[in-house]
């Protein structure tokens, strides 16, 4: 079951580097170079087969753009949360 707006921007409190809009939470981390990023790219990859719950990303050269929602609740819901916030792990790792 998906979270209201209400909830979502409440949890992200604990998350500055994400917004949430259009229906999904976001975030853009900015690395170093581009092994930086595809070095973070690859670990958050094995976090999102562990957890079964997979983004919609994009990278150009040391940018990672991070979108998460949970498609088939149609929204936000705890699942997205705690994988963001291991991508936050794996991201402070790296940056």
């Amino acid at each position: 079951m998906s979270l209201d707006a209400s909830t979502i921007e409440k949890k992200l409190l604990r998350f500055p580097d994400w917004e949430y809009y259009d229906n999904a939470i976001h975030a853009e981390f900015e690395f170093d170079n581009f092994k930086d990023c595809f070095s973070a790219m690859s670990r958050i990859a094995f976090e999102c087969e562990a957890q079964n719950h997979h983004p919609n990303w994009s990278n150009t050269y040391n940018v990672l753009k991070i979108s998460l929602s949970t498609h088939d609740a149609n929204g936000v819901t705890n699942k997205d949360f705690e994988l963001a916030e291991a991508i936050e792990a794996i991201v402070e790792v790296e940056e």
